[in-house]
């Protein structure tokens, strides 16, 4: 199976990489590492049901099974203890990133309600890339009529990308859309 993201990765982009930032090795071009996808639930303490059918949608979504996340600390204000499970996330790598990523930019996020691109200032310096989405709902797997409740996500790429200029350059170019 050919992955048409992957592809645009190796052919098109690495080259117009190459020419715009003036490599001097082809390792140097950045590359995708992964994806990080997470949902977090700080009212799962007390309906464990919610995080039951967030663990099923990133499961449909992601087309791999999530990791349940814990609370690192007690926190006396939020009424929480220290490993109760408060949300669910999942590492995408390889052929699942590549797919999910193609799903994102081309399907779903022209979904999302008065979509004009994403922000193109959510770097983190060190050429990674942070999303967060208000619902699931823009996911064509899933549906409407299937959810108990609506709930965001936050989406991490991370690139091999030295700046955050490298990676804008790198995701605009596989066909992040980026507003203007």
């Amino acid at each position: 199976m050919t992955l048409r993201l992957k592809d645009k990765e190796r052919n098109e982009v690495a080259n117009a990489m190459m020419e715009e930032f003036k490599y001097d090795n082809v390792m140097e071009i950045p590359r995708l590492e992964k994806v990080v996808i997470n949902i977090g639930l700080g009212e799962a303490k007390d309906n464990p049901k919610l995080l039951e059918s967030a663990i099923k949608d990133l499961t449909i979504i992601s087309g791999q099974k999530p990791l349940i996340t814990k609370a690192k600390k007690s926190i006396a204000n939020f009424k929480l203890r220290e490993g109760n499970q408060v949300g669910c996330k999942v590492t995408l790598r390889g052929e699942r990133m590549y797919d999910f990523l193609d799903k994102l930019m081309n399907v779903a996020l022209p979904r999302v309600r008065d979509f004009r691109g994403v922000s193109g200032t959510s770097f983190d310096g060190r050429g990674n890339y942070a999303l967060g989405l208000k619902e699931q709902l823009i996911f064509p797997e899933i549906e409407y009529d299937q959810i108990d409740s609506l709930r965001g996500m936050d989406i991490v790429i991370v690139t091999s990308a030295k700046t955050d200029e490298e990676a804008k350059a790198f995701l605009g170019k596989l066909g992040m859309p980026f507003a203007k």
